[in-house]
């Protein structure tokens, strides 16, 4: 059976990140995506110029209109954008008892340049964390979600914040492998992947979304974590240039 996952994010035009990347992956993994966009963003390759988020009445009638229709086997959360968007996605997950969520702590895109014009560290951890099986912030995105620095202390501080497991990426690092950390409540278990030679548009959405797809198709949170790297692996070494500026992820 093709699992349904419903994705919350925002559209990169470009075609590299955001819902493009989502449903890509998810389809190349054999899933399913429906999506709520949550804003419209002005970016490429190169960096992001500006955005526009969608008026919360409008993902309403959308969100109600999916659920009337369609079970899902997994969400995947990405650009939230404000407070109130984070609030409604909120409110949304109560409606979805049982099914697996996927938190991509979105702040900044991965060419450089803002999401949101808010602050929305302590909301998110607040508000969705608790939601979500599982987030996958990066280290920056972790360090600023949780206020302090280095992998270990965000790791403990996130789960204990949230109840939830945290995977911890190390893409941001300077070091020849590219080290990813899963904190659970039992524990911590970490994966090593060559540092591959460019920088990628859209892996952290690529990733997310393949974690969630997975968890769709009734994978363990562990073997769909471990799983899921492998085939963002796989995405990035066949990634190409359509621009001037990052790679992108070749999602088949």
């Amino acid at each position: 059976m093709k699992p349904n996952i419903l994705v919350i994010a925002g559209h990169d035009p470009s075609g590299g990140a955001g819902i493009h990347a989502d449903i890509e992956a998810i389809r190349a993994l054999g899933g399913f995506a429906s999506t709520l966009i949550t804003g419209l963003t002005v970016q490429n390759s190169q960096n992001v110029r500006g955005f526009q988020l969608t008026d919360i009445a409008l993902l309403e009638q959308q969100a109600e209109a999916l659920l009337d229709d369609i079970e899902y086997q997994a969400v995947k959360i990405g650009m939230t954008g404000s407070v109130a968007i984070i609030e409604f996605i909120a409110r949304l997950l109560d409606r979805l008892p049982g099914v697996p969520v996927v938190l991509d702590p979105v702040l900044a895109a991965e060419a450089g340049g803002s999401l949101t014009r808010e602050s929305l560290a302590d909301v998110m951890l607040e508000q969705l964390a608790p939601r979500c099986e599982v987030m996958t912030p990066n280290l920056p995105e972790a360090e600023q979600l949780s206020g302090l620095q280095g992998v270990q202390s965000c790791g403990e501080a996130l789960v204990q914040a949230s109840g939830q497991s945290v995977l911890i990426t190390g893409t941001h690092d300077d070091t020849a492998h590219v080290t990813n950390h899963l904190f659970t409540a039992s524990g911590t278990q970490q994966w090593q992947w060559e540092r591959l030679p460019h920088s990628y548009h859209g892996s952290g959405c690529t990733l997310a979304s393949s974690i969630a797809c997975l968890r769709g198709h009734g994978e363990s949170l562990a073997n769909a974590v471990a799983d899921g790297q492998a085939h963002v692996d796989r995405f990035l070494r066949n990634a190409f240039r359509p621009g001037h500026g990052q790679y992108v992820p070749d999602r088949r």
